[in-house]
């Protein structure tokens, strides 16, 4: 891999394509609704036809993605699913361009899309009509983007930084918990740039932080426009602005506990994990398990810990922005006013994981360790393998079949 490989865009054609395949395959197995699909497909039904508001407690673009996928392949789980399977390989080969633009190295950019496939959390959003999939693949996007036009030249930078904040407001635009991103792209572009002039070659604090601010909320607010054709209770101007008072109320309203409830300095620990589905459907006992590949999420906080040495020990600053995104990710959830907490919220900051790994044994990688990415990428592979029944919904021999994964007494 280190000498055969050279170029970014063959290498990334054919993950993609892996990825794809991978998270498509069975796509319509269960052919019911799954966990929260039985709340977004009803919604992204009535989305489509225009009838009135429904699910108004997150915006409407994911809906409206679902709805698209309905329209195109019909009333079914491939309708429903489609688009979240693209979200999926989207996310994949986000981690790949973060890592190619970052160290400009195509190695630790394999890697880390290679993890990124093969970490479970990824592999079921990818396959479920949710809105958390859609938020994850604008979010990674938009940091790809953003990432690259800190290397761009002339008019690039501008263009880049552009597209990279119209994806942010695409991920608000989709579930709210992407909104502080806009935050910690303003806080990255104003301290890496105050490290180094260089960085974001003629786009100055002014303007940069303008277009980042007027852009991403610009987005946002165009992700409205189906409800402004509406049946009943159509969207108005007027209404707009206060209409965001009625997501935040819902947003915030306090829930009854729930039995797969977790608090957030929980979820690094893979501790409390989700059954999206256990039941006898298609004529079979099948079931789905939101749950992190032990390789990833438990080995991507020793990856974090080594990426803030890297940055500490060695001033890299693309180890620190690693780290700290992961640790930003999981930190908003200190202060997010939200009555419960579930693991798959931690879904974005299982991405980064992926992404601290590969550049963490990138960087460390030598000598004796020299192969120690390929051997990650190995033993992920063999748990993906393992744990594929409980991810995918194939057919078990009985109730209780779960038994055989459960490595822990907190695991469902």
């Amino acid at each position: 891999m280190r000498t055969v490989l050279k170029r970014p865009l063959p290498a990334a054609i054919a993950i993609a394509a892996a990825a794809q395949l991978l998270f498509a395959w069975r796509l319509t197995t269960p052919h019911k609704l799954v966990f929260d699909e039985v709340h977004y497909v009803p919604a992204a039904r009535t989305l489509a036809s225009l009838a009135g508001p429904v699910n108004i407690e997150h915006p409407l673009l994911g809906k409206t993605i679902i709805a698209l996928g309905i329209l195109l392949f019909g009333e079914g789980p491939l309708g429903w699913r489609f688009f979240s399977s693209v979200a999926g390989t989207a996310v994949v080969i986000g981690v790949f361009a973060i890592l190619w633009v970052t160290f400009g190295r195509l190695r630790p950019a394999v890697i880390g899309s290679l993890l990124a496939i093969l970490n479970f959390t990824i592999f079921v959003q990818a396959r479920i009509a949710m809105l958390d999939g859609f938020m994850a693949a604008f979010v990674v996007g938009a940091v790809a983007m953003l990432v690259w036009s800190m290397r761009g030249t002339g008019a690039q930078v501008g263009r880049r930084w552009l597209a990279g904040s119209v994806l942010l407001g695409l991920a608000v635009g989709t579930k709210w918990t992407a909104a502080p991103y806009v935050a910690f792209a303003a806080v990255a572009y104003v301290l890496l740039r105050r490290d180094r002039a260089d960085r974001w070659p003629g786009l100055r604090p002014t303007p940069a932080l303008a277009i980042l601010g007027l852009a991403s909320v610009g987005t946002y607010l165009a992700t409205f426009a189906p409800a402004f054709f509406y049946a009943t209770e159509p969207m108005t101007l007027a209404k707009l602005i206060p209409y965001q008072l009625d997501i935040y109320h819902q947003q915030t309203q306090v829930l009854p506990p729930h039995t797969y409830q977790s608090a957030w300095y929980s979820w690094p620990l893979d501790l409390r994990p989700i059954w999206y589905l256990y039941e006898p459907v298609d004529g079979a006992q099948r079931g789905i398990l939101m749950l992190g590949n032990p390789v990833v999420i438990w080995g991507g906080l020793v990856a974090v810990l080594a990426c803030l040495w890297g940055w500490a020990r060695h001033r890299s600053t693309g180890l620190g922005a690693i780290a700290w995104i992961w640790i930003a990710s999981v930190a908003m959830w200190a202060i997010i006013p939200k009555s419960l907490g579930f693991f798959y919220y931690y879904y974005l900051s299982s991405i980064w994981l992926a992404i601290a790994i590969a550049a963490a044994l990138d960087r460390f990688g030598r000598g004796r360790l020299r192969y120690l990415d390929e051997a990650a990428v190995t033993l992920a592979a063999m748990l993906f393998v393992h744990f594929y029944p409980i991810l995918a919904a194939t057919a078990l021999p009985g109730p209780s079949a779960f038994q055989r994964w459960m490595w822990l007494s907190t695991w469902p």
